[in-house]
């Protein structure tokens, strides 16, 4: 993974500086240090945005613009509609309009009602029980309240590293600065006070690229500076450009497009006869995999790690197993429907990565101890998770049988049979992958915890999903299984894989995989399940009465 990573890097170094050719965009870059790392203040502002607003951007500016002027003049932004919150008890509590979305902080923060609510929650997390939506939103509300005072402040930036030999790895926050520090950061606070009011203003645009590159000039000199305080603390600069290039191209947005794109274009050709479109649908379906396994190289880069660590990485790096799978069994069957199957589910994870960041925290987050083997990481969690991508590619093959099972199985015999097969084959795919991905795991406990095997919801899980689609397998070679057994199976018992990859994660929130836990999103996972397995009956139902009908 890291020698591929590495293999991106020349384009992406190719690429960067005709992406960052506007002025002013030199603060983006600005090294921050935040969450047990050192980041591009593009980043640190996008991330610290999204917790409060629930979005990257504000009324069409950029983060890092925002997150600055919340330290220059909070007083306004605490009567702006600014803090995200939705959970209706949390409102109710508060006694707030539950129809709207974000609310001000003089309404959230200002009296007693918030008070008693935060010692709600301090004697919630005493008792150490799982959280409840209820006081995961009441969580999330109290750091809202502590980033945006921490900003509001100046304690939370962190711009200077500490001197040799300090006992602390802190960075010197704005707040802290003095001397030398403090007037080079004011120059840049006047910079871009100049630059917003001219803006505001309406000034021409040679004015505001002159003090847009005057604002650049100032923030190089200060990060010259920092660098001086402590040459070996301060971080890469190639690094810091690459990440904040990262943010701003966002080549997982453009991969999905090229995905729909391409299955847009097979549907077309499947549909019509029409093989010359093919060419077409092959090339927008590759430059969406180039960008997608560029992104994916791009945070392998950066962390110096594989990029398969939480809830976000795992689905990215399914869906680019999809396409991969889809691929190699389009290109042995050429079906069509195996790769426009494979483009609509790396489409699929891609969009709910990026339009749930609530839910899959997109951040670059320092490794959990347990997981600093990158040996093991990469072994056992990218074998275990790659195989989900053949089961996933099983599904919505599924999902097309099922829609051809109602269309009319007698003239659509070949075709189902067709796709039997090929759910078939991926169920294959995804055992191979996950068997032994279960048994690295075990020896990676062994290595971690000190045990092997410990019926641990998530290996407890990993092990039903395994005997599930085994007892498809055997069912099928036996002939119990048969077509429209393989179409269902491949529907219904990805219900196990959800429940392994997500349930575990977000619903149970036990064991000893507490680094994966997350929160929200379970009424729509819930609610994807039931559609399908309505689908499923729906489908039975209709065919048994065309039997029924055929027979008499």
């Amino acid at each position: 993974m890291k020698s591929l990573a590495c293999g991106l890097m020349s384009l992406v170094l190719f690429l960067t500086p005709f992406t960052f050719a506007a002025d002013g965009d030199a603060l983006r870059s600005l090294p921050v240090q935040a969450d047990g790392r050192v980041k591009p203040f593009d980043s640190f502002a996008r991330e610290m945005l999204e917790l409060i607003y629930g979005k990257q951007k504000f009324e069409t500016r950029d983060a890092y613009e925002i997150i600055l002027t919340w330290m220059l003049a909070p007083e306004p932004w605490q009567n702006r509609e600014l803090f995200e919150v939705r959970n209706f008890e949390v409102l109710t509590h508060l006694g707030l309009d539950t129809q709207k979305r974000h609310y001000k902080g003089s309404e959230l923060f200002v009296g007693p009602k918030f008070a008693e609510l935060r010692q709600e929650l301090a004697l919630k997390r005493e008792s150490k029980e799982k959280l409840t939506p209820y006081f995961q939103a009441l969580q999330r509300l109290e750091n809202q309240f502590f980033v945006f005072s921490e900003i509001a402040t100046g304690r939370m930036i962190r711009l200077i590293p500490p001197t040799p030999g300090a006992e602390s790895d802190a960075w010197v926050a704005i707040a802290d600065m003095q001397g030398e520090a403090q007037e080079k950061f004011l120059d840049i606070t006047k910079s871009f006070i100049a630059l917003i009011s001219g803006a505001t203003e309406g000034r021409s645009s040679e004015d505001l690229s002159r003090v847009a590159k005057a604002l650049d000039e100032k923030v190089l000199a200060f990060e010259a500076y920092a660098r001086s305080v402590n040459p070996e603390r301060y971080v890469d600069a190639n690094k810091i450009k690459i990440e904040a290039f990262y943010n701003k191209f966002h080549p997982f947005k453009w991969s999905y497009i090229f995905y729909l794109l391409g299955a847009v274009v097979v549907l077309f050709t499947w549909i019509t006869g029409k093989n010359r479109a093919m060419v077409l649908a092959w090339s927008l379906l590759s430059v969406g995999f180039v960008l997608h396994t560029a992104g994916f190289g791009i945070r392998a880069y950066l962390m110096e790690r594989a990029p398969v660590t939480n809830m976000y990485e795992t689905v990215v790096w399914v869906a680019w197993g999809s396409l991969v799978f889809a691929a190699i069994l389009e290109k042995i069957y050429k079906f069509k429907f195996i790769i426009m199957a494979g483009g609509i589910i790396a489409a699929f994870g891609m969009i709910i990565a990026d339009t749930a960041p609530v839910v899959l925290d997109p951040s670059l987050q320092p490794l959990e101890p347990v997981l600093r083997s990158n040996y093991w990481l990469t072994i056992h969690v990218m074998t275990i998770t790659i195989s989900y991508a053949a089961f996933f590619l099983a599904f919505a093959l599924g999902d097309i049988g099922l829609f051809y099972f109602l269309k009319g199985e007698a003239k659509n015999k070949d075709k189902i049979r067709a796709i039997a097969m090929s759910i078939y084959r991926s169920i294959q795919i995804g055992v191979v992958f996950l068997a032994p991905g279960i048994i690295l795991g075990g020896i990676w406990a062994d290595y971690s915890w000190g045990r092997f095997w410990g019926w641990d919801p998530k290996e407890t899980w990993a092990l039903i999903v395994l005997l599930g689609y085994l007892a498809v397998i055997h069912g099928r070679l036996v002939g119990w299984v048969r077509e429209f057994g393989m179409v269902v199976s491949g529907v219904i018992t990805f219900a196990l894989v959800i429940m392994a990859w997500y349930g575990v994660n977000f619903v149970l929130g036990a064991g000893l995989h507490s680094y994966g836990f997350g929160a929200g999103g379970v009424e729509y996972v819930s609610g994807f399940i039931v559609v399908h397995i309505l689908l499923v009956v729906y489908a039975a139902v209709v065919r048994n009465a065309r039997l029924k009908q055929a027979g008499s």
